[in-house]
């Protein structure tokens, strides 16, 4: 994923700058290194006016993130001026005094502060890095915090593809657009199911035979001769080359019941090869659900997330089992099955996904609409090496919490019955994004 920074070095000449210099110099190598796009000056700036002919220089550049490093005490006018420009989040950095004793030479705690302080009565997002640039837990805050950051302006670009409306009664689906644009940044592109069944099955076979090679390369079990192979590969085909054209960077579907009774296929291997290739995908047309695996996979720099119904616990295992009808990467399977081709469990209709998790470390996350607005729940836990619990695709977790309080708390808060799951620990980043967009942050870890 890349990362666009702007370093903003701020100091006054009245602070020891030949310290200052040092630490200059460290972090501009730091994040020469860490930074695909990396925007600096050629020295500490040390006035309004040069920073902001600096700034000047820059408008029109796409940044995720300023990185405003007080390498000396300065007063609030610096990053004002820096709010006149840029409006993405800010990290702001101080660094430790050189020598304690004597002459206070550097004084960058106070102008982190001072910096902070502004920014909070600017309503402005930032977050506070204390250390210098050689401290592992500090390199460690500033990745995680690009991360972060990079995903709240890959939110605002967002454009979800909506097939078709959520089922009957499964209101939980649904979005307020207005409050998903002022809040997330996402914006929502509708796309008509009907229209896209009676397209995509007028395509030959010349247009959509690439996506079944595709699948074949990691599905078990794939018969090309199956009609809804065939199937599979129209709708998938038509839709890629729709949402390559809309620029679309995830989906929710109208699974059911449409796709079984007019398309004559099951959805889940659409929803699948689209997760493996980068296009988050929910069915029974879940925004938020989609959000929430986009969300993850960008924090987990590219890993494929899962989602599924909360249908069964183990107290003895202290786990929750996740499952689905037949919807998961193909690259999620365990790696004694590999990603097994099946049909629906219910309507027993192909093609659909029919194989367990593989084990490891996973985040369990949701982004959660309710009548007061947005929250966030974030989970942990670890994916248990054991038998496939159900037809279909699923997952035993082994919580990080007690089971039992758990379950009991999740259905008291009425939080939503789909849950994102990504194989990757990036719930420190989850907590920091809900304080970045001011969002309330339930977690369980």
């Amino acid at each position: 994923m890349s990362t666009s920074v702007i370093y903003l070095p701020i100091g006054r000449k009245t602070f020891d700058l030949t310290a200052a210099e040092v630490v200059w110099k460290e972090t501009s190598d730091w994040l020469q290194s860490q930074c695909e796009t990396l925007y600096e000056p050629e020295q500490i700036m040390t006035s309004v006016e040069e920073l902001e002919q600096f700034l000047q220089s820059l408008e029109g550049k796409q940044i995720d993130s300023i990185v405003y490093q007080s390498v000396t005490f300065a007063d609030g006018e610096f990053v004002v001026k820096a709010l006149d420009y840029f409006k993405v989040p800010f990290i702001v950095w101080s660094v430790r005094e050189p020598s304690v004793g004597g002459r206070l030479r550097l004084n960058s705690l106070t102008g982190g502060n001072s910096t902070s302080n502004v920014l909070m009565h600017y309503r402005h997002p930032f977050s506070f890095v204390f250390g210098n640039p050689s401290e592992l837990e500090v390199q460690q805050k500033l990745l995680r915090q690009f991360r972060v950051n990079r995903v709240i302006d890959k939110l605002g670009q967002l454009s979800i593809g909506v097939i078709g409306d959520h089922p009957p009664g499964f209101f939980f689906s649904e979005a307020n657009e207005q409050l998903l644009k002022n809040q997330l940044g996402v914006t929502i592109h509708k796309m008509d199911l009907q229209q896209a069944f009676r397209e995509c099955v007028k395509l030959d076979e010349s247009r959509y035979l690439s996506a079944v090679e595709r699948a074949e390369q990691q599905v078990v079990g794939l018969s090309r001769s199956d009609e809804a192979v065939k199937k599979f590969a129209q709708f998938y085909t038509y839709v890629k080359d729709y949402i390559n054209e809309n620029q679309i960077k995830a989906l929710a579907v109208r699974c059911w019941p449409d796709f079984f009774n007019e398309l004559g296929a099951a959805a889940c291997s659409t929803l699948s090869q689209f997760t493996e290739g980068g296009i988050v995908s929910s069915c029974e047309s879940d925004i938020h659900g989609s959000i929430s695996m986009f969300i993850l996979y960008e924090l987990s720099n590219g890993n494929a997330p899962y989602l599924g119904d909360l249908v069964h616990i183990n107290e003895e295992r202290n786990s929750a089992v996740f499952w689905h009808c037949g919807a998961a990467a193909y690259s999620l399977a365990h790696p004694a099955t590999g990603a097994q081709a099946g049909v629906h469990p219910n309507r027993k209709m192909g093609f659909t996904m029919d194989f367990g998790l593989k084990p490891g470390g996973v985040t369990i996350f949701r982004v959660s609409n309710t009548p007061d607005g947005y929250r966030l729940l974030v989970m942990k836990g670890t994916a248990l090496d054991v038998p496939q619990a159900f037809s279909g695709t699923s997952v035993e977790v082994e919580l990080s919490t007690d089971v039992t309080s758990t379950l009991n708390s999740l259905m008291q808060q009425g939080f939503e019955p789909h849950y994102a799951i990504v194989y990757d620990d990036v719930s420190d980043a989850l907590m920091e994004l809900g304080r970045q967009l001011g969002i309330e942050t339930i977690v369980y870890v």
